[in-house]
């Protein structure tokens, strides 16, 4: 049985599409999901499965928030293996001076494409810093995110769904995947 991470876009964010987290976690081990584990209010949930396909999979969380809370998230996914290459390819990595606290991970549901990503590049978003790579994009936020337009800019450049995590999340969603694969339940 594998093990998924999945992150929900705009979930419990200033007051709109609310989701307890507990609810959250019966609904995904209803649609066949096993060991929900959920990270924060923001709608991360680490989960085993059987199954393979991240568009079907995604398409059943959504369609089953949709029934119950009358609104259909995006839902990124990643496998365990693949938010643990989200980690180790951290572009600030080897850098000193990066705070965890200001750095964050957009997820994309899918690769967009050489193309876009040169429009990205050519985005004026100084001070931040992005970096891109796969369907991942990295942003360093020097005096926090608060007021920054990057990713606003960044999401009409993009014009996909993106959700994203800040580095201190992304590190936890690992902890989480790789304990549920050294965990109980595993086949």
């Amino acid at each position: 049985m594998g093990v998924m991470v999945s992150m929900l876009r705009g979930v419990n964010i200033g007051g709109h599409h609310k989701i307890p987290m507990a609810e959250l976690r019966e609904l995904y081990e209803s649609l066949g999901y096993t060991g929900a584990v959920t990270l924060i209010q923001s709608g991360n949930v680490v989960f085993r499965t059987r199954e393979r396909n991240e568009a079907a999979i995604a398409g059943r969380i959504s369609d089953a928030i949709e029934g119950r809370w009358g609104f259909r998230p995006e839902v990124m996914l990643r496998s365990a293996a693949g938010i643990r290459e989200v980690a180790a390819r951290n572009p600030f990595a080897g850098r000193s001076g990066i705070e965890p606290d200001k750095l964050a991970v957009m997820f994309l549901q899918q690769d967009p494409g050489d193309e876009v990503r040169r429009k990205v590049a050519a985005v004026p978003v100084d001070p931040e810093e992005v970096r891109f790579e796969g369907r991942e994009l990295w942003i360093y936020f020097p005096n926090g995110m608060g007021q920054s337009k990057a990713p606003a800019m960044i999401g009409k450049v993009l014009r996909m769904p993106t959700t994203g995590r800040n580095w201190n999340t992304v590190l936890k969603l690992v902890r989480i995947a790789e304990g549920m694969e050294k965990g109980p339940g595993q086949s």
